[in-house]
């Protein structure tokens, strides 16, 4: 009788340990799959990220390098008028309008900057690519622990593959190994 109670004791304990084994694995197969499901969303927010962004940058950096051009050329046609001025009063009259030019000109924008405004842009464009570049490391390193996890030897045996199905990494589609061209 004593020994019919210490085999049923074992035969508890081995199915508690089998529960408890499976619970644990269940549990973090369910932690790994939704953190890769949380990583894939957040490349997709950066590919968001990106689409919003860069089409407004472009934008503000073509408007301001379209209104300095316009302030350089009045300048520039208002000096060449003095080249050609053939009297001191069509002289007087350029010095005027180049005056009158320069003063509307950096009252209305009053730094060139073009140039700043084309490196600020770079440093968006970068800083975005890196973020995604980012975001993709962060889904592929939580794929290989979810992969890990539910391929592993005993783990596998407690798993159903229907409900955890092994994931693949990202895969970059063919030809976008070659950066967007920007254009102006």
């Amino acid at each position: 009788m004593k020994k019919g109670y210490i085999a049923l004791g074992v035969i508890v304990l081995l199915v508690f340990i089998l529960f408890m084994s499976y619970r644990g694995t269940y549990n973090t197969a369910i932690n790994l799959r939704e953190t890769v499901d949380q990583k894939w969303a957040d490349v997709g927010a950066t590919y968001q990220r990106r689409a919003d962004l860069v089409p407004q940058l472009v934008a503000t950096v073509k408007g301001a390098a379209a209104n300095e051009r316009g302030i350089l050329t009045t300048v520039t046609e208002a000096r060449a008028g003095i080249v050609n001025a053939k009297s001191p009063e069509d002289m007087e009259m350029m010095g005027k309008k180049i005056n009158t030019a320069i003063n509307l000109a950096f009252e209305a924008y009053p730094q060139i900057r073009s140039t700043q405004n084309f490196s600020d842009l770079q440093a968006q464009l970068e800083g975005t690519e890196n973020r995604i570049a980012v975001a993709r490391k962060d889904y592929n390193q939580s794929v290989k622990d979810y992969n890990n996890h539910i391929l592993g030897f005993f783990n596998s045996m407690f798993l159903n593959k229907t409900t955890f199905p092994e994931r693949a990494p990202f895969k970059n589609a063919e030809g976008t190994e070659k950066a967007p061209e920007v254009k102006f």
